[in-house]
């Protein structure tokens, strides 16, 4: 925990706990997009994609999965691959939650593997030491377990700008997911066929969910082109998924 962090808590602690319930109080809970959570897509180079995560990689915000993350991205990346693709999500989750979710799916091979995961932990006391150790066992798992050979990490959102949460809670909530971001960062940078987005997804107007929390489609949209051109330069058209290429680093 870095000294503005530990500063933060202690004078403002009391309302930043009462800011944080009030907030989840008045919220609306929208429901996850509605729609397929798996399918096959596109022609040429079979591509197998697994997308997990939180109440975003589920599509809250979205209607549906077509106008949310998966649609968007697997609609990109069919027009230069086979896509089969299967979604993995559920709001509320946090990376330890995550690291459940895959040990009760049975093993099974993948390409890609695009993860959304950090805010629930934003939000919860988890120190950053221990954020980036779930994420490095989240990776292992990804690697290990269902044989992914190149992991899309997405980056905390920046929190600072969510209009449903009040000051100071936005500010504090936007420097830890800085942090977190930071410590993302330098993993992924020791780990080969692991990239970071540089997607900020900044709320603009009409561009996030009613809830002033969740993205809407258009920010969906803008993070599948981010992904889509990360796996466009992992596995370029025409070349077999099981020759290694280089991995092309994206620094924040």
């Amino acid at each position: 925990m870095n000294h503005t962090e530990t500063l933060a808590k202690i004078l403002l602690g009391p309302l930043l706990l009462m800011q944080g319930i009030y907030t989840r109080k008045v919220t609306p809970r929208l429901p996850e997009a509605e729609g397929e959570r798996q399918g096959k897509a596109g022609s040429g180079e079979h591509l197998r994609l697994l997308i997990v995560g939180d109440s975003a990689a589920a599509g809250v915000g979205a209607s549906t999965q077509d106008e949310a993350l998966s649609g968007q991205l697997v609609s990109q990346l069919a027009h230069d691959y086979r896509v089969s693709w299967t979604l993995w999500a559920r709001s509320g989750l946090d990376s330890q939650a995550l690291l459940a979710l895959l040990d009760d799916n049975a093993s099974q091979p993948f390409d890609v593997a695009l993860v959304s995961i950090g805010v629930n932990d934003v939000t919860s006391t988890l120190v950053a030491d221990e954020w980036v150790a779930r994420q490095h066992r989240l990776i292992g798992v990804l690697r290990e377990k269902f044989a992914v050979k190149q992991i899309v990490l997405s980056p905390l959102p920046p929190m600072h700008l969510f209009p449903a949460l009040p000051q100071p809670l936005r500010w504090y909530l936007g420097l830890r997911a800085s942090a977190f971001n930071t410590r993302l960062a330098e993993l992924a940078e020791r780990i080969d066929h692991c990239t970071l987005l540089t997607t900020r997804l900044a709320p603009v107007n009409g561009s996030m969910a009613r809830d002033g929390f969740h993205p809407g489609p258009a920010i969906y949209s803008q993070w599948a082109d981010d992904v889509a051109a990360v796996i466009g330069q992992r596995f370029r058209k025409n070349t077999p998924l099981d020759i290694e290429q280089p991995t092309i680093k994206i620094q924040e």
